[in-house]
């Protein structure tokens, strides 16, 4: 996990304490576009700090074409060469549409 990847199945982006916030900021506001559900997992501080500033710098991005985000943390156990590590992740979803709210059933609530 040294560098960010992303799983196309899941939607998911593995952001290390090296991963660049603009560029995962890019990702995750083309996923939200896409209407792709985007995770975001991140192990030790330095990696969730990268993924905090690039949830942020993505708000900017998708704010100014109406499109505003919530993202909801949450811990993972996974296992990195054979050792449990607790991850975090965060789900990034849209939460308005050209100042419309978006109805939980879409999201798949």
């Amino acid at each position: 996990m040294n560098a960010e990847q992303q799983a196309p199945e899941s939607g998911c982006l593995k952001v290390s304490s090296k991963s660049s916030p603009a560029s995962v900021a890019g990702a995750i506001a083309g996923m939200v576009k896409d209407g792709v559900g985007v995770e975001i997992q991140a192990v030790g501080a330095g990696a969730v700090n990268q993924a905090v500033k690039a949830i942020a710098i993505s708000r900017g991005f998708l704010s100014p074409i109406g499109i505003e985000i919530a993202c909801i943390p949450s811990f993972a156990d996974i296992v990195i060469d054979g050792e449990y590590r607790t991850a975090i992740r965060f789900a990034v979803e849209p939460r308005y549409t050209h100042g419309t709210p978006i109805a939980d059933s879409a999201l798949g609530e």
